[in-house]
């Protein structure tokens, strides 16, 4: 036998445990340093890109990129979980595995609700993956190692059936070709493959999912362009009684604070092309670690993206333990206006108010210089979610710290009109050179009065400026967790309402 089959055979032996260990477990292991609490992370090893989101029979399932047998990168699977609320997950078996094509890499999940695969039988409807099959082997000789790839469900998304007509989207030779986010267009009656195809994206369509033709190209002379196209999403969102299309592609690096970030275009799609309405390079989430999101398929008009919280510059170095990678919590994609400009804003999805406790709010608290909420706000600690509105526009900031002298600051800063997360003194930083890092957001609105919407987790921050249209997600590393919550001005500021709400761990 081969030297290769053995290291197959045993790293299948490995994997089946692995999935057989993880089967029915919650996420959480609250005890574990730096486990995040009110964020999906899996119980063991590694997770990037969320995958297949899909609302189906009242569960949301996330799929992820998954190494089942570290907690760095490597051989890519389709790991599992499932939610009836988006903030509660459970951890479910392997979805799916490598095989003779390759790893599973990035894609998305569709209901068939029709039935135009014809992969449904026997009334049961079925729930289609499409992905990319990234072939390792083949990558040594050829730049036609990544092809788009099916399986199917019939069981609600429990076990998965690859096609036997797999790659249903074979490779032209383009060295980066990946990450299918498939939707249905209604007005041609056909199915939409947003696919990512190194410096642009490359829209195919396809009346049943398996076969496709090629439509349009978009953007090779647009958007940002520092590193490689990756995890596109295209869908409509709602503007004064009008659909709007936006395009979302991630790109790695390139990012306005380094490294891994996503883009965002607004524009038109007719089915065949899409025409951007502006020729400026924006972003959805100027933190450094919010990428490569994508939104649910089946859920309305409500677009509702979760992103991997973590960034490629040191992902594999975070220092976490028992795992590495988490997601956001889940956020509800709006559009709203400034001017004459239309900008894409995130709002924390509703469902979220199932973690949160009653509200403890204070009404126009005066920060002369500085405040110790804990005069605020009895028994404050992490993890919580922190409003702050009616501000006057002016330095502002929000300082968590430990009894080590560790400190994360978060806030305002009025001469250069940005928001801010700095982490240059957050905790543990050597374990790779970009993360001690300040990273900024430019204040899109306008007005005299600005507010912050801030969820603070054990080792997180999202951070959601003027509703939304401001917006960074960091990561921290404390070597105490953080007990001590105050803001600071550089003279006397008043907040007018300043609203407090624990969050419970999941699955609490």
């Amino acid at each position: 036998m081969k030297r290769s089959m053995l290291i197959f055979f045993f790293q299948c032996t490995i994997l089946l445990l692995s999935a057989s260990c993880s089967k029915g477990q919650t996420s959480m292991t609250n005890q574990e340093e730096h486990r995040l609490q009110v964020h999906f992370s899996p119980k063991a090893n590694w997770i990037n890109d969320p995958n297949g989101m899909v609302y189906h029979k009242g569960i949301y399932h996330l799929f992820f990129q998954y190494h089942p047998a570290s907690t760095i990168w490597g051989p890519m699977h389709w790991g599992h979980a499932t939610s009836k609320d988006m903030v509660n997950w459970k951890e479910e078996a392997i979805a799916l595995y490598p095989d003779s094509l390759g790893m599973i890499f990035s894609g998305s999940t569709v209901a068939d609700i029709n039935n135009t695969s014809g992969f449904g039988k026997d009334g049961k409807m079925p729930l289609v993956a499409i992905f990319t099959h990234h072939n390792a082997e083949l990558e040594k000789t050829s730049n036609k190692f990544q092809n788009q790839s099916l399986a199917y469900s019939l069981d609600d998304g429990k076990t998965w059936t690859k096609y036997a007509g797999n790659p249903v989207v074979p490779n032209p030779g383009i060295t980066d070709f990946r990450d299918p986010k498939v939707s249905w267009y209604e007005a041609g009656k056909k199915w939409v493959m947003t696919l990512a195809t190194k410096d642009r994206i490359t829209f195919y369509s396809s009346p049943n999912l398996k076969d496709w033709k090629k439509e349009s190209e978009f953007g090779a002379e647009l958007g940002g362009h520092g590193g490689v196209w990756e995890c596109p999403d295209l869908f409509q969102l709602d503007h004064n009684g009008k659909k709007v299309w936006v395009l979302l592609v991630s790109i790695n690096p390139g990012g306005p604070n380094k490294g891994s970030v996503t883009q965002y275009f607004i524009g038109d799609f007719d089915g065949t092309t899409f025409k951007e309405a502006h020729t400026d390079t924006r972003w959805m989430d100027y933190g450094p670690d919010n990428y490569a999101g994508v939104t649910f398929f089946n859920t309305g008009d409500r677009k509702v993206l979760i992103g991997w919280m973590n960034n490629w510059l040191y992902a594999n170095k975070v220092p976490t333990e028992k795992w590495r990678g988490a997601m956001t919590l889940p956020r509800e994609l709006k559009l709203k206006q400034v001017g004459d400009k239309i900008f894409l804003a995130s709002e924390w999805a509703k469902e979220i108010s199932k973690l949160e406790s009653a509200p403890v709010v204070a009404q126009n608290v005066v920060v002369n210089k500085r405040l110790d909420l804990a005069t605020k706000v009895k028994n404050i600690s992490l993890p919580c979610r922190l409003d702050l509105s009616g501000i006057k526009a002016g330095d502002l900031s929000l300082v968590l710290s430990n009894n080590l002298g560790e400190e994360l600051f978060i806030g305002y800063d009025k001469a250069k009109n940005e928001y801010y997360i700095d982490r240059t003194k957050s905790g543990k930083l050597n374990f790779q050179e970009d993360f001690a890092s300040r990273s900024v957001a430019p204040r899109l609105a306008v007005g005299a009065t600005m507010n912050m919407s801030l969820v603070l987790d054990i080792g997180s921050v999202e951070l959601l400026g003027d509703d939304g249209l401001s917006v960074l997600t960091a990561l921290f590393f404390p070597n105490k967790t953080y007990n001590k919550f105050t803001l600071k001005a550089p003279g006397s500021t008043t907040i007018q309402k300043l609203s407090y709400r624990k969050l419970k761990a999941q699955g609490k």
